[in-house]
């Protein structure tokens, strides 16, 4: 007779390699970062006795495929489409950007366009009415975005969150008030034609034209990627993490010596300066430039891209400017219901993910794990003990026993904590204990470092003390418990005692 077997749980999809052991590792890493373009792990299979190398991140292999697509399919596309896809890649270079200091920076700034359109005017006005040729222009943007970029950086380190949108919304609506009335410069309402353009006269709106518009569009989106993984990736991006959370993290990183402000205006100048490329490109794409890229309307497509996509993340933002270009431009047909259709998504959207279509995956999972959980809840009625469904789940096997007596032995000691117990330990934090203290306070000393007790001292050389509870995950900052300070260590001590002997009770 045959045997059966069943499937239990299951295994994330992971790409496996078998790494030669007589070659020596050789792994490229990314221009201008220390880190590698994928990152690989070295693993050792417990079933056929051999080594293995793991994809650990499987987001750079998404993007190589997502990125490899688009340029397969660009050729096979009709003139239209060819144009749409032109003009999403543009819309998601900038949304990357914008990202980064939105999320990234943490800076609510409204006036990305801004940036785009000045610098994109500075270039085009230099090559029409003082005869710069257009390579030149990519870099008389940049220059234009940066200055622009520090003008408005400069409030960012006193005003926050509404009052620096409604001050960036300003900027912006005076740039195109100031441009609509700059007759001298601008006699044609507003716009700049006849600006000379990396695409040849003769293939202007013609096949080849598109698809050299199209491949620098898309070279436009790789340095916006590659602007981003550098920035947020990197150094300030990992300093911004740790102090983007809250105020209390943001005090903690200046207490550890993290100058989160001069982070955050490095971020937003080094993104502005990136802005001022897509400006010049704009003009030249296109021929000429006018005061509709500074408009409200173009602003908030970049807000739907940014709602639907997900914010902070890169992939939102080109995910949601993929479905909103698609929208907007390749649906033209339909007429003024597509802006409805695009309110529609964002409806949709906002409802049932909270973080945007790239953040529905992981919202997803942590509902399975909360069900998950309350479904093996009422399946165990044991404590901390793993029933034989739970078991199934566990790869090994001792963390059951481990578990067992961990709940025997919190049992145990909770039977320990009396009154005079406490009173013993208020009385000396750090002296001799009875043998029933000494065994709670061992118990609390080898727990797991995740929400673990520390005493943070305020200032150095000064006596004032506040409890704090570590993550447990490198990198990211303890959190403060409560507001409440202690002058005396001994009270402090006697403080975290408390706190672990109510979570002991509570267990």
């Amino acid at each position: 007779m045959s045997k059966t077997f069943y499937k239990v749980g299951r295994r994330p999809w992971e790409v496996r390699g078998t790494p030669d052991g007589t070659s020596e590792r050789n792994r490229a890493r990314l221009p201008g970062s220390k880190r590698h373009w994928l990152a690989w792990r070295d693993v050792h299979n417990p079933k056929t006795l051999r080594r293995e190398r793991v994809l650990i991140d499987k987001m750079p292999l998404w993007w190589t495929l997502g990125l490899l697509s688009i340029l397969a399919i660009a050729p096979f596309l009709s003139n239209t489409m060819l144009g749409v896809l032109s003009i999403f890649c543009i819309y998601a270079a900038i949304n990357v950007l914008w990202t980064l200091i939105l999320g990234t920076a943490g800076i609510f700034s409204l006036a990305t366009l801004a940036v785009v359109g000045v610098a994109g005017y500075v270039a085009a006005a230099c090559n029409v009415y003082l005869g710069v040729p257009w390579p030149f222009m990519l870099l008389i943007g940049p220059l234009a975005g940066l200055a622009m970029g520090a003008l408005l950086a400069a409030p960012s380190t006193r005003l926050d969150g509404l009052y620096y949108a409604l001050l960036t919304i300003g900027v912006a609506e005076i740039c195109r008030v100031f441009i609509l009335q700059l007759r001298p410069l601008t006699p044609t309402g507003g716009a700049i034609t006849n600006v000379d353009s990396f695409i040849p006269d003769d293939w202007f709106l013609q096949r080849p034209g598109l698809l050299l518009g199209f491949a620098g569009a898309f070279l436009l989106l790789l340095g916006a990627l590659l602007v981003w993984r550098l920035v947020n990736s990197e150094r300030l991006g990992l300093l911004l993490r740790v102090a983007r959370g809250s105020r209390e993290d943001e005090a903690f990183a200046e207490a550890v010596g993290i100058d989160f402000r001069r982070a955050r205006l490095q971020v937003f100048l080094i993104s502005s300066a990136a802005l001022g490329v897509i400006g010049p490109f704009y003009a030249m794409y296109f021929g000429s430039i006018s005061p509709q890229i500074f408009s409200l309307d173009t602003m908030l497509l970049l807000f739907a891209m940014m709602v639907i996509g997900g914010l902070g993340r890169a992939e939102g933002a080109v995910v949601g400017a993929a479905i909103v270009t698609f929208i907007d431009r390749g649906l033209i047909e339909l007429g003024p219901p597509r802006i409805i259709l695009v309110a529609l998504c964002m409806i949709g959207v906002t409802i049932f993910a909270r973080e945007g279509l790239t953040g529905a995956r992981a919202q997803f999972r942590d509902y399975r794990n909360r069900k998950s959980g309350e479904a093996r809840a009422r399946r165990t009625e044991k404590g901390g003990e793993a029933m034989p469904e739970e078991a199934t789940e566990v790869h090994d096997k001792q963390e059951l026993y481990y578990r067992r007596f961990n709940k025997r032995l919190r049992e145990r000691l909770k039977t320990l904590i009396t009154p005079e117990l406490i009173e013993e330990h208020k009385r000396d934090p750090l002296g001799h204990h009875s043998d029933a203290l000494a065994r709670v306070l061992n118990y609390f000393r080898r727990g797991e470092m995740a929400d673990k007790y520390v005493i943070h001292r305020m200032k150095p050389a000064e006596e004032r003390f506040r409890i704090m509870a570590v993550s447990g995950v490198r990198g990211r900052p303890p959190r403060v418990v409560d507001d409440r300070e202690y002058t005396d260590i001994k009270d402090a001590y006697h403080a975290v005692f408390l706190l672990r002997v109510n979570d002991l009770m509570d267990s």
